[in-house]
């Protein structure tokens, strides 16, 4: 392979739908260490909003707001180098990866969706929205893969490599916050708390919209096998399952607290407490129902959605945690730290890190445990 560097738990503090049950999630005893974590070389030099691993290799992509995505080759045991980037006219939004990993697509706030080809190392524009691209997403269909682009323009774009034109042009309710696939199935989340699954073998028409489960704004949105998981500016998190095998209480949709701070002295019972804002989720690509949370608060959170259970706690970052990712094989967790503007301009300030780390993960983290009898 070739590359071009061409870089110029939980009961609501707030009203709930009556559909969506809350659970209590066992929280681990000692916090998971960060000390043998690795920190890529040549870092983002800004805020880093997205992470994305390869589907066939050990390739880590990280798009950033300081324009640019660059392209780390990731050893077994964590080190890393940095192996391509290439960059946009405006800060990078997204990141992620064609199925068989010889392409790797980003949209930002140029409303541009850039694609470079790794087996020829260049980079080429290959979407355009009239407004920022929040999400990119490649789609695999029963007439082949497509690219998919969510914007700020209240669209959902579909594009075949081969036209410059999209292939489809779907009008959404508001501007599209977070979007993700697996397949049969793309769900994506917009302003206003609009939640819409599409149906991939008819990837133009809506199979199901609803409202958020959740009061605030969503922020993320992420799929697992079956099931999938949205988080909001307020710290909570709803899972819903695509098509239950199980019609029990069991796979009913469910939210629960995953970022909150307890406000000193205020005892168990007490709903004082500070939100954060859920920047990421990512499900385990072998432990089906394991994922993680990422906030505000800088710490990574990993859950068991079978068991309604908290597997383990990170120790704090230091700074809020942007963005996450588990690679192919589910033995490393990539992690990046820096701000997320929940303080706006003012909380910008030099001394908030910028660094994307690498996490060897241990069975005890992420392996879903057996529910008691």
């Amino acid at each position: 392979m070739s590359f071009l560097n061409t870089l110029a738990t939980s009961t609501s503090s707030s009203a709930q739908p009556t559909s969506a049950a809350s659970s209590t999630a066992t929280m681990s005893s000692a916090p998971v260490s960060l000390k043998g974590d690795i920190q890529v070389a040549d870092a983002p030099t800004d805020s880093v909003s997205g992470l994305a691993w390869s589907p066939t290799s050990d390739l880590l992509a990280a798009g950033s707001w300081d324009s640019s995505v660059r392209v780390y080759q990731v050893a077994p045991n964590g080190q890393t180098r940095g192996v391509a980037a290439y960059a946009h006219a405006a800060p990078v939004l997204s990141v992620a990866w064609s199925k068989d990993g010889s392409k790797l697509f980003s949209g930002g706030c140029d409303g541009a969706g850039r694609m470079l080809d790794t087996t020829t190392g260049q980079a080429m524009q290959v979407a355009q929205h009239d407004a920022p691209i929040k999400c990119v997403r490649w789609v695999e269909t029963p007439r082949g893969g497509l690219l998919a682009t969510g914007g700020w323009d209240k669209t959902l774009r579909y594009w075949d490599l081969r036209s410059p034109a999209p292939a489809a042009v779907i009008q959404l309710p508001e501007r599209l916050y977070t979007m993700d696939v697996k397949y049969p199935w793309l769900v994506l989340g917009t302003a206003d708390r609009h939640i819409q699954i599409y149906d991939l073998s008819n990837p133009t028409v809506v199979f199901n919209q609803s409202q958020s489960g959740l009061a605030m704004q969503t922020r993320v949105v992420s799929m697992g096998d079956g099931v999938y998981a949205y988080g909001n500016v307020e710290g909570r998190v709803q899972l819903t399952w695509t098509s239950p095998s199980d019609p029990s209480a069991k796979h009913q949709p469910f939210n629960f607290k995953a970022h909150r701070t307890r406000l000193p002295n205020e005892p168990a019972t007490s709903y004082g407490s500070v939100v954060w804002a859920v920047n990421d989720i990512s499900f385990h690509p072998l432990y089906t129902g394991t994922f993680t949370t990422c906030g505000s608060d800088g710490r990574i959170l990993t859950w068991d959605a079978e068991n309604r259970t908290r597997l383990a706690t990170f120790e704090p970052a230091g700074a809020p945690v942007t963005a996450t990712a588990f690679s192919r094989t589910g033995a490393l967790l990539a992690y990046a730290v820096s701000y997320d503007w929940h303080r706006g301009h003012a909380g910008n300030t030099p001394d908030v890190p910028s660094r994307v780390m690498v996490h060897s993960c241990r069975d005890d983290e992420v392996k879903p445990r057996h529910a008691a009898k």
